[in-house]
This record gives structure tokens, sequence and C-alpha cells, in this order.
């Protein structure tokens, strides 16, 4: 099972016109993660096939957006990661042992960072799979994953495999963002969840889908110290979106269909000229990105570097308000279109009668708590405004 393939020829022509002459963006787990993360957004579904550049591109139309980690954040998200696997993965071994319930009793730790002095990603790959075709070991460091993504490899690099003789394998996790009373931050958990699934879809597509554990295993620092905390995260669900999503980037040219022959991304359309002063006219650009449907969500900002291009240009849009708002409102994408439906401005559709009904409920019970008249449910024949 891949989950993906391999695209055409003109598909690929067509990506390759579309990124322009820089050369295509490497996939990681953070954006494979953030795939799933909106799988709804045709615009990152092709941009991400053809490997844009959406950092560079984001600074070119004015919206620059300030993505990765802060130097202090990395350097202490480092320190902990050291911490955890010194002498051994001591630490790390001891957590699977006391707080999981795995008994992992001959420990034997492998790290692959480098295969005999090369650290290049083919071959530590290689090693990789083969060491994990027959595990001698119950704890593999820097093990390198492959993953096809729009039809191009994508080196994947999770904190540490742990396999217990005779079970499956585990992907574990290792992040610096503190658990406080039990607690951690729901969106980092839930960001670490995706990032994990990817790690397990990736190692199932090395090793076999029965021989990868679905539940993985997230380390953070326990409350304000560095004391490490461990518990484990399901990421079927997660897992089910991401395969969907990596199905979907390999029937990209159903998308590009829709798109015009000549659409570009290219920042430097004249390739005699070497000077900044006639690169592409940032207006332009805009035209050609907003030829390409957007789905934009609050969850964007922490996942897209083009979040701010396409906040901006979702104005009115029920995605703005969220996930839940926009599934609440029955699919309703335009907040005109929601409140004109509330006031009886305008007439529903068949299909939107039940939603204008809930609608028309919550404009009776907030002017009951404002102590108002609540206002007559309109005759929607003779309302004024097109049916919605």
């Amino acid at each position: 099972m891949t989950g993906s393939g391999a695209q055409v020829p003109g598909t690929e022509a067509r990506l390759a016109r579309i990124r322009g002459r820089a050369m295509p963006k490497s996939h990681n787990a953070r954006t494979i993660a953030a795939l799933a993360s909106n799988p709804g957004c045709a615009r990152r579904a092709i941009m991400d096939a053809a490997g844009v550049d959406k950092q560079r591109l984001a600074a070119h139309l004015g919206y620059p957006a300030p993505f990765g980690q802060s130097r202090f954040a990395l350097a202490r998200g480092n320190a902990f990661e050291a911490q955890l696997k010194a002498d051994g993965a001591a630490q790390i071994l001891h957590l699977l042992r006391e707080n999981l319930g795995l008994p992992l009793e001959q420990a034997h730790y492998i790290d692959l960072d480098d295969v005999g002095g090369n650290p290049g990603m083919d071959l530590r790959h290689a090693r990789t799979r083969q060491l994990l075709a027959r595990p001698e070991g119950t704890m593999f460091d820097h093990p390198v994953l492959r993953l096809q993504v729009g039809g191009r490899h994508a080196y994947l690099e999770p904190d540490l495999i742990a396999v217990q003789v005779g079970e499956a394998f585990r992907i574990v996790e290792i992040k610096s963002f503190p658990v406080i009373d039990g607690q951690a931050d729901g969106g980092k958990v839930a960001a670490a969840a995706i990032q994990s699934a990817v790690y397990v879809h990736a190692l199932r597509d090395l090793v076999g889908d029965d021989k990868v554990h679905h539940e993985t295993i997230l380390i953070c620092p326990k409350d304000f110290s560095n004391q490490p905390t461990a518990q484990r995260l399901d990421v079927r669900k997660p897992l089910t979106v991401l395969r969907r999503q990596l199905s979907r980037l390999t029937r990209i040219e159903d998308l590009l269909k829709l798109l015009p022959e000549d659409l570009t991304f290219d920042l430097d359309p004249d390739p005699d000229d070497k000077t900044a002063t006639h690169r592409r006219d940032p207006e332009t650009l805009k035209d050609a990105v907003s030829q390409i449907d957007a789905r934009y969500a609050p969850g964007c900002l922490s996942t897209c570097e083009l979040c701010y291009f396409c906040r901006a240009k979702s104005s009115g849009q029920t995605a703005r308000l969220g996930q839940q708002a926009l599934e609440d409102l029955g699919g309703l994408d335009s907040i005109p279109a929601v409140l004109g439906l509330a006031s009886g401005a305008l007439r529903p559709s068949p299909e939107r009668a039940e939603a204008t009904a809930v609608l028309r409920q919550v404009v009776a019970l907030r002017a009951e708590v404002f102590g108002r008249e609540p206002e007559p449910t309109p005759a929607y024949p003779e309302v004024m405004g097109e049916a919605v």
C-alpha cells in the first residue's frame, strides 16, 4: 500500500510549467502532514504537487509568513532530544518499559544517522530497510523512510522507531512542548499526531501494514522540568485523511483540467534577465494564484506559507470562522449568504431549507436573550432576493 503513484508525462509537464524555472521544493514530514490538515484546498494540492516554493511565492506576493520554529525553540527541542537519546536512549527505554508496558527485555540501540561515515539519504534508507526486514535491535535512531508524494520521493526521518521482538513497530515522536498537570496544548498534540501518521504511513509502505502499530508514542517534557513523560496517540483517523489526500495528489490531472494551459507561478519570466528589477509583477502573480480555488481556514496559519495571502482574499467566507462553524452552517461558504438567509433577505433553495430554519431559530433565541421582539418569519416566495 502506497497511497500514491506516478504521474503521466503530460501532467508532469504542466506542473513544471506552473512551478517555473525554480527547483522543485522537496517534501518533509511537516509539509506532508499539512496536506492532511486541509484536504479540500485545491491551491495547496496543485502547488505541493508542482513543488512550488510557497514561502518564496508568498514573499513576492507581499504576504510573507514567518514560518518555522524560532532558534530558541529549536535549541530547546534539540537539547531535550539529546538528553533522551544519551547513553543509548536510556530514558526512552525506561519510558517504554515503565509507562507504556512494553517489556523490551533485550534492549539494543542502533543509530542510523550515518552508514559507515556516509550520511547520504539513499544509503541510510537502504540500511534502514535492511535492518527493519530482520529487526535485531529494539530501538532505531535516525531511521530514514521514503514516501512518494506528487510523483517525487520524499525522505522522512522519524525521531525513533521502537519494536518489541515478535511485535509491531511503533513510531516514537519527541516534542519539546510541555505536558502540564497531565494536559498538553490540544492543537500541538493534534499536529504531532498528524506528523506521526505520516511516519506510520511511510513505515507501512516499507514493511507492511500489519507490522506497524496504529498507536504512536509521544514524548514531551513534564510540567516545567526536563523530566520526560510519554503517552500513546491513536493515529488511525489522521492516517485515513492522509491517504485520501495523497491519493488526491495522484489524480492531480483532474484539477489541472480546470486551469489555463499557460498558468505559471514563475517569478523570473525572462530567462535572460538576471536582475531583480524586471521580476514578475506581483499583481499579475496574484491574478495567477487566484485562478486556483483555495479553502482558507484558521488552521492554515500554522501549516501553510500562503496563509496570509489566502486569509486576505477570503473576506466574507465562513471558512474564516473555522471548520466547525463551516459544518454547523451546513456548508454555506458565504457570510453575506448566511446573514441574508437568517434575516429573510434571501430565499433558501430546497437543500438549504433545514440550515435556514436553524439560522432563523438562532436569530429568535438571540432576540429573546437581548429582550427584543423576534422578527416575523418571512414568507419566502415573496421575499426579494435569489435562492441560495
